[in-house]
């Protein structure tokens, strides 16, 4: 026992004695009582080994855990600027908390963004604007091959799983879509009632594990996949091959969180962990790849099918694109997820340095099905850190056809960026299984504040895009985004990247494609 308990207590005996003895009122044993406390978390500080800090500073050292505990609160709420927050600033958070309240999102006095700093981007108005089209464009999801198209619109639910996030949360996204008439993409997390209840048009994503489509060793069911891919509620399915924030890794549930409502969703057994690979067994080459991709298309019943892909090696995709070109057949769209992606919770070094950025990826995608004659079959779309009308127009300027957004989507629904995603304390319910903290997300407040997020956004692409002389995205071209090089120079994304003019790989690769392309295997992802 250490000197300071032995004060403590013995501080504590004395004012029991003389309080029994009637010498002192009960007054003073509140105020010893503390005292103690204080004198016996000094004494353990001292015993234990674990923390260094507390042994050359008992008591004291707890206040710097307490200020670490704390310090994401207090960098969000007094420290950072409105413009250089992570992952989202608080500019961005207020204009989707606006839009999806319904109140106006303009800001007073000019922008606070240096406009001269090296990196900052915009858009280039016309001299002459373009009246705002009244209704806003679709894009029409289906290839040649493909039975029953759909029709996207331009900004739509990104892919987060039932089990990442609360059912509250789920309800909310689809109820927003069922309202504004547009998708909302389940996660490989499976296919929940909470997903179809609603009614909102769905893309059914099949991951690595399977879930919702899976034999019990974990194999792809297709028996499964065709029932639940005939729901009228599912208009496309896809294939998720890998993720932006943690390309080429798998997932872990563990068993504690697999209640027997995710089991049965997921279709694994109760309690026990779940491990989600990170390889696909249904293929292992590009060929492989696009066979499986007709096969999924032929069980939904000619449905829109794709894939999603956080890019990696051009060489890879290009291999998939001469597996395309030999079979005759493509995907009816691809998501591309840019490594700025979110995820419930990652390898600091996968979110920090595995994968590419959505631009690049964007751009990789884009210009490979252009010089392959491919893309006028294939639509692209869009993900990571869509937020703004402004993100939105960037990225069909890049070469998409159209957004997905999930951050987004959930700051709609009440989300803080508390960043607990991973510790199943979500402050707000939105990514927690916690009943108790789930039954805070008012399903009926949040679902319209879904749609009207939605909404805004895209009217304000449209209202940029007229700014710019266009009414219709697909009159975006490259010269109309521009880049600061240095406080003197800007380039437009023309000048910035080279775009490959169509069948130009096909007739003769530019010297910058060549070793690529040549390189690239139908038949093996080579490296």
């Amino acid at each position: 026992m250490t000197r300071i308990a032995i004060v403590a207590l013995t501080l504590l005996a004395g004012a029991l004695a003389s309080l029994a003895s009637g010498l002192i009122s009960p007054w003073w044993l509140f105020a010893a009582v503390p005292l103690v406390l204080l004198g016996l978390l000094g004494a353990w500080d001292l015993l234990q080994r674990k923390h260094s800090v507390l042994r050359n500073y008992p008591v004291l050292g707890h206040a710097r855990f307490l200020m670490e505990a704390i310090r994401p609160e207090l960098q969000q709420y007094f420290i950072e600027r409105n413009f250089d927050g992570r992952p989202f600033d608080r500019d961005v958070r207020n204009i989707v908390y606006e839009r999806a309240k319904g109140t106006d999102a303009e800001e007073p006095y000019g922008t606070e963004q240096d406009v001269y700093q090296p990196g900052y981007e915009f858009l280039v108005p016309s001299m002459a604007p373009c009246p705002v089209p009244k209704s806003p464009p679709r894009v029409r999801i289906g290839g040649p091959d493909c039975a029953r198209p759909y029709d996207m619109a331009l900004l739509n639910v990104s892919a987060m799983s039932f089990g990442s996030l609360s059912a509250n949360a789920v309800l909310a996204l689809n109820g927003g879509a069922a309202a504004g008439g547009f998708a909302h993409d389940t996660g490989e997390g499976g296919l929940s009632e909470y997903h179809l209840r609603p009614g909102g048009d769905l893309v059914w994503e099949v991951g690595t594990g399977y879930f919702g489509c899976r034999t019990r060793d974990g194999d792809f069911d297709p028996a499964e996949f065709a029932d639940k891919a005939a729901h009228d509620h599912v208009k496309c399915v896809s294939l998720k091959l890998s993720q932006g924030a943690k390309p080429g890794i798998g997932g872990v549930l563990p068993g504690a969180k697999v209640n027997a409502e995710i089991a049965r969703v997921r279709d694994v057994p109760e309690g026990r962990t779940v491990i989600s690979p990170p390889y696909h067994r249904v293929f292992s080459t590009p060929r492989e790849l696009v066979h499986f991709i007709v096969r999924m298309r032929e069980l939904s019943g000619g449905k829109p099918t794709g894939f999603k892909l956080c890019v990696g090696s051009r060489r890879q995709f290009l291999a998939v694109c001469k597996a395309m070109l030999e079979e005759g057949t493509t995907p009816d769209f691809i998501v591309v997820d840019g490594a700025e992606g979110g995820t419930g919770a990652a390898p600091l070094e996968f979110a920090d340095h595995v994968g590419t950025p959505l631009t690049e990826g964007l751009l990789t995608v884009h210009n490979a099905l252009v010089g392959t004659g491919l893309r006028d079959r294939i639509k692209i779309g869009a993900s990571g850190k869509i937020a703004t009308g402004t993100d939105l127009v960037k990225r069909l300027v890049q070469g998409a056809d159209y957004g997905n957004a999930a951050r987004a989507m959930m700051f709609a629904v009440g989300c803080i960026q508390a960043q607990r995603c991973h510790t199943n304390t979500c402050p707000t319910g939105v990514t927690t299984q916690d009943p108790h903290r789930a039954r805070a997300l008012d399903v009926r407040d949040k679902a319209p504040r879904v749609q009207r997020f939605q909404e805004a956004t895209v009217a304000s692409a449209l209202q940029i895009m007229a700014s710019m002389g266009v009414t219709d995205p697909a009159e975006l071209r490259p010269h109309m985004l521009r880049r600061r090089i240095d406080p003197i120079t800007e380039r437009s994304y023309e000048e910035l990247y080279e775009w490959l003019e169509p069948g130009q790989l096909l007739a003769g690769p530019p010297a910058a494609w060549a070793a690529d392309w040549k390189a690239a295997d139908p038949d093996r992802f080579t490296v």
